[in-house]
Protein backbone atom coordinates (compact mmCIF):
# COMPACT_ATOMS: atom_id res chain seq x y z
CA UNK A 1 0.00 0.00 0.00
CA UNK A 2 2.78 2.40 0.81
CA UNK A 3 4.12 1.94 -2.67
CA UNK A 4 1.03 3.54 -4.18
CA UNK A 5 1.06 6.49 -1.72
CA UNK A 6 -1.81 5.19 0.39
CA UNK A 7 -1.23 5.57 4.10
CA UNK A 8 -2.57 3.04 6.52
CA UNK A 9 -5.04 4.08 9.19
CA UNK A 10 -3.50 5.21 12.48
CA UNK A 11 -3.10 2.44 15.00
CA UNK A 12 -5.84 2.27 17.62
CA UNK A 13 -3.52 0.56 20.10
CA UNK A 14 -1.50 3.70 20.66
CA UNK A 15 -1.15 4.66 24.30
CA UNK A 16 -2.84 7.88 25.37
CA UNK A 17 -0.65 8.55 28.38
CA UNK A 18 0.99 11.91 28.86
CA UNK A 19 4.65 11.06 28.84
CA UNK A 20 6.16 14.28 30.12
CA UNK A 21 3.73 15.28 32.87
CA UNK A 22 5.09 15.56 36.39
CA UNK A 23 3.14 15.34 39.65
CA UNK A 24 3.86 19.04 40.20
CA UNK A 25 2.17 19.84 36.88
CA UNK A 26 -0.98 18.05 38.08
CA UNK A 27 -0.88 19.96 41.39
CA UNK A 28 -0.84 23.28 39.55
CA UNK A 29 -3.62 22.02 37.28
CA UNK A 30 -5.97 20.76 40.01
CA UNK A 31 -5.11 23.14 42.84
CA UNK A 32 -5.29 22.41 46.56
CA UNK A 33 -7.10 19.08 46.10
CA UNK A 34 -3.75 17.40 45.40
CA UNK A 35 -0.20 17.66 46.69
CA UNK A 36 3.14 16.25 45.58
CA UNK A 37 5.88 14.73 47.69
CA UNK A 38 8.86 12.68 46.59
CA UNK A 39 7.70 12.41 42.98
CA UNK A 40 4.30 10.99 43.99
CA UNK A 41 0.91 12.64 43.63
CA UNK A 42 -1.38 12.48 46.67
CA UNK A 43 -5.03 13.35 47.19
CA UNK A 44 -4.95 15.75 50.13
CA UNK A 45 -8.25 14.74 51.70
CA UNK A 46 -8.06 10.98 51.04
CA UNK A 47 -4.31 10.49 51.58
CA UNK A 48 -4.00 8.08 48.67
CA UNK A 49 -1.44 7.99 45.87
CA UNK A 50 -2.83 8.84 42.44
CA UNK A 51 -1.49 8.07 38.99
CA UNK A 52 -0.26 11.45 37.76
CA UNK A 53 0.24 10.27 34.18
CA UNK A 54 -3.43 9.75 33.34
CA UNK A 55 -5.64 12.78 33.85
CA UNK A 56 -8.75 10.62 33.60
CA UNK A 57 -7.67 8.60 36.65
CA UNK A 58 -7.42 11.82 38.65
CA UNK A 59 -10.80 13.06 37.39
CA UNK A 60 -12.41 9.70 38.20
CA UNK A 61 -11.01 9.80 41.73
CA UNK A 62 -12.17 13.38 42.30
CA UNK A 63 -15.70 12.46 41.16
CA UNK A 64 -15.90 9.27 43.23
CA UNK A 65 -18.26 8.91 46.20
CA UNK A 66 -15.46 7.97 48.56
CA UNK A 67 -13.54 11.13 47.68
CA UNK A 68 -16.53 13.40 48.22
CA UNK A 69 -17.27 11.69 51.53
CA UNK A 70 -13.66 11.97 52.73
CA UNK A 71 -13.41 15.54 51.51
CA UNK A 72 -16.44 16.50 53.62
CA UNK A 73 -14.93 14.78 56.68
CA UNK A 74 -11.59 16.42 55.96
CA UNK A 75 -13.10 19.89 55.83
CA UNK A 76 -14.98 19.30 59.10
CA UNK A 77 -11.75 18.49 60.92
CA UNK A 78 -10.05 21.72 59.78
CA UNK A 79 -6.72 19.94 60.19
CA UNK A 80 -4.61 19.68 57.08
CA UNK A 81 -2.41 16.62 57.43
CA UNK A 82 -0.58 15.87 54.25
CA UNK A 83 0.78 12.41 53.68
CA UNK A 84 4.49 12.21 52.91
CA UNK A 85 6.73 9.60 51.41
CA UNK A 86 8.97 7.56 53.66
CA UNK A 87 12.17 9.08 52.32
CA UNK A 88 10.94 12.60 53.00
CA UNK A 89 9.94 11.62 56.52
CA UNK A 90 13.31 10.08 57.25
CA UNK A 91 15.16 13.14 56.00
CA UNK A 92 13.26 15.42 58.35
CA UNK A 93 14.80 15.79 61.82
CA UNK A 94 12.22 16.60 64.43
CA UNK A 95 12.97 18.46 67.63
CA UNK A 96 12.68 15.20 69.58
CA UNK A 97 15.26 13.45 67.42
CA UNK A 98 17.67 16.37 67.76
CA UNK A 99 17.15 16.49 71.52
CA UNK A 100 17.68 12.73 71.83
CA UNK A 101 20.95 12.97 69.94
CA UNK A 102 22.18 15.85 72.09
CA UNK A 103 21.31 13.97 75.31
CA UNK A 104 23.29 10.94 74.15
CA UNK A 105 26.28 13.04 73.07
CA UNK A 106 26.23 14.93 76.39
CA UNK A 107 26.09 11.63 78.29
CA UNK A 108 29.10 10.25 76.40
CA UNK A 109 31.01 13.52 76.92
CA UNK A 110 30.22 13.42 80.66
CA UNK A 111 31.45 9.84 80.91
CA UNK A 112 34.67 10.70 79.08
CA UNK A 113 35.39 13.78 81.19
CA UNK A 114 34.60 12.00 84.48
CA UNK A 115 36.67 8.99 83.40
CA UNK A 116 33.65 6.67 83.74
CA UNK A 117 33.74 3.54 81.56
CA UNK A 118 30.84 3.37 79.10
CA UNK A 119 30.06 -0.18 80.31
CA UNK A 120 28.66 1.40 83.49
CA UNK A 121 25.74 2.68 81.39
CA UNK A 122 24.59 -0.95 81.03
CA UNK A 123 24.13 -1.46 84.78
CA UNK A 124 20.43 -1.82 85.71
CA UNK A 125 20.53 0.83 88.44
CA UNK A 126 22.11 3.37 86.05
CA UNK A 127 19.44 2.53 83.46
CA UNK A 128 16.68 3.00 86.05
CA UNK A 129 18.15 6.33 87.19
CA UNK A 130 18.45 7.64 83.63
CA UNK A 131 14.89 6.67 82.69
CA UNK A 132 13.43 8.18 85.88
CA UNK A 133 15.37 11.41 86.28
CA UNK A 134 16.75 12.40 82.87
CA UNK A 135 14.52 13.65 80.06
CA UNK A 136 15.02 11.21 77.14
CA UNK A 137 17.35 9.26 79.43
CA UNK A 138 15.70 5.98 78.52
CA UNK A 139 16.76 6.54 74.91
CA UNK A 140 20.46 6.26 75.76
CA UNK A 141 21.68 3.08 74.03
CA UNK A 142 23.85 0.32 75.46
CA UNK A 143 27.61 0.79 75.78
CA UNK A 144 28.44 -1.11 72.59
CA UNK A 145 26.33 1.24 70.46
CA UNK A 146 27.61 4.26 72.38
CA UNK A 147 31.15 3.23 71.51
CA UNK A 148 30.40 2.56 67.84
CA UNK A 149 28.07 5.45 67.02
CA UNK A 150 28.73 8.27 69.47
CA UNK A 151 32.27 7.92 70.77
CA UNK A 152 33.96 8.98 67.52
CA UNK A 153 31.96 12.24 67.59
CA UNK A 154 32.97 12.92 71.16
CA UNK A 155 36.58 11.98 70.40
CA UNK A 156 36.70 14.33 67.41
CA UNK A 157 35.17 17.14 69.48
CA UNK A 158 37.76 16.61 72.23
CA UNK A 159 40.59 16.74 69.67
CA UNK A 160 39.19 20.01 68.32
CA UNK A 161 38.99 21.44 71.85
CA UNK A 162 42.58 20.44 72.57
CA UNK A 163 43.77 21.98 69.29
CA UNK A 164 41.97 25.25 69.98
CA UNK A 165 43.36 25.42 73.55
CA UNK A 166 46.93 24.95 72.31
CA UNK A 167 46.74 28.00 70.04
Amino acid sequence: MERFGVKSAPSRNRSKTALYVTPQDRVTEFGSELHEDGGKLFCTSCNVVLNHVRKSAINDHLKSKTHTKRKAEFEEQNVRKKQRTLTASLQCNSAGQTEKSSVIQDFVKMCLEANIPLEKADHPSVRAFLSRHVKNGSSIPKSEQLRKAYLPDGHDNENQLINTEDR
